[in-house]
């Protein structure tokens, strides 16, 4: 039987207010740029605060996601085993897991009347829902629909992974990011990427510098100014 907490549309636009859990942050304005409006978040809603329990599920989500490894996967199969890890570590939490379960969020008319999904959903007994959205780039559509899901009441988590730059999302929503590297597809079909785990990631190249012939020095070595006589004794 699907989470009506999840799938249940009529009851996703319910209230934060009505549906209160202990330790929820209220709503909060979005933080603003140094004299005045944060024009990077102008036309998203007022942020919900970043609580602790947020915060900590996120560092738990990136430290599982520290151990994943693979190699020359398409885009798409990479954005797949992700989808898989944050899945399985949900699951290790005896979570309600829920693939391409419905946003709050509806789709761009004219399919307003249809909702969007999101790639995650968890139900969690000890607190409000976590979403997770998975992606290669950043997509303003994915933001709006984690702003959406953080209005409701969720914990929204966007995992963005990649090999370059990664462009902080306007808050609440958290950021868990998997680094990468890319070369071109052997077989001729564009990029392909590939991970080890932080653990066995090797350590920075050294200088190769070759160092000549070096002669071995007598110990100890002579006084400053060349006199190598031991000195007088004293009386």
């Amino acid at each position: 039987m699907r989470d009506p907490t999840l799938t249940s549309p009529e009851q996703s636009r319910r209230s934060c207010a009505a549906d209160q859990v202990p330790g929820r942050s209220r709503p909060a304005a979005a933080p603003a740029a140094p004299g005045g409006e944060d024009r990077r978040w102008r036309g998203y809603p007022a942020a919900v605060e970043v609580g602790a329990d947020w915060e900590r599920l996120a560092v738990s989500l990136a430290d599982r996601l520290d151990t994943v490894a693979f190699s020359d996967l398409t885009t798409d199969q990479v954005t797949a085993r992700l989808i898989d890890v944050v899945v399985g570590w949900a699951q290790e939490r005896g979570w309600r897991v829920y693939r391409r379960a419905s946003s709050v969020l509806p789709l761009p008319p004219p399919m307003s009347a249809q909702h969007s999904v999101l790639d995650v959903a968890c139900a969690r007994p000890d607190g409000p829902p976590v979403v997770v959205e998975v992606d290669h780039g950043t997509r303003r559509r994915t933001w709006e629909k984690l702003l959406a899901e953080a209005e409701a009441g969720r914990v929204p988590l966007w995992v963005r992974w990649g090999a370059g730059r990664f462009i902080a999302p306007p808050p609440p929503i958290l950021m868990v990011t998997c680094e990468v590297t890319r070369r071109p597809d052997p077989a001729g079909g564009g990029q392909v990427y590939s991970r080890l785990p932080r653990t066995e990631k090797l350590p920075p190249a050294h200088s190769v510098a070759q160092v000549g012939q070096v002669a071995a020095v007598e110990l100890p070595l002579p006084p400053p100014g060349g006199s190598t006589s031991p000195p007088a004794p004293t009386a």
